[in-house]
């Protein structure tokens, strides 16, 4: 039974592996450069620090200082994917629909940054949205359940290679002695 077992895990586990060999690949690489992204400023801008620690701009002012940066493409509150408001550092960050991030002083509405932001595309590549919205549940979902299973196989191959081996070691040792 246990050499069947073995046999039919490893099966399990080479075919599994090969299945999700290209999705595993994508959230290992995505995920690696996600772990850097506060390290690495060409996938998220460094955060800057604004003069004042409490914002005190209004939102309609936020969104004047928004339209004149011309590389974010900002011409309403449409154009805005999100407003990150850090009061501790006294900025606020506009992210665009077209990832540009604008970092301004929450205070004066000087304009600290401009940069290209990478970092929730590469997330949406690593949770699979980025391909098509389904791909999370569809695809990533499935392969996250087999890598499970491959898991579970490999110690299965791998309890069963020890004892294998113990039980051929222990009867050398008692053929010695035997003999």
């Amino acid at each position: 039974m246990k050499v069947r077992l073995r046999q039919l895990s490893r099966s399990l586990h080479l075919w599994g592996a090969l299945v999700i060999f290209i999705p595993i690949v994508i959230v290992i690489g995505s995920g690696l450069l996600l772990q850097v992204k506060k390290q690495v400023e060409w996938i998220q801008p460094a955060t800057q620090k604004g003069e004042y620690k409490s914002p005190s701009l209004s939102f309609d002012v936020i969104l004047q200082i928004a339209t004149q940066v011309p590389d974010a493409g900002i011409d309403t509150w449409q154009d805005i994917d999100r407003l990150d408001v850090r009061p501790g550092k006294g900025i606020v960050k506009i992210l665009s629909k077209n990832n540009f991030e604008i970092q301004i002083d929450g205070h004066t509405g000087k304009v600290l940054q401009v940069a290209y932001r990478r970092s929730d595309t590469i997330e949406a590549i690593h949770d699979g949205s980025w391909f098509f919205e389904d791909a999370k549940l569809w695809v990533f979902l499935p392969v996250a359940v087999v890598l499970l299973f491959l898991w579970m196989s490999g110690l299965v191959l791998l309890y069963t290679t020890f004892t294998s081996r113990f039980r051929r070691k222990k009867a050398r040792i008692q053929q010695h002695t035997s003999d």
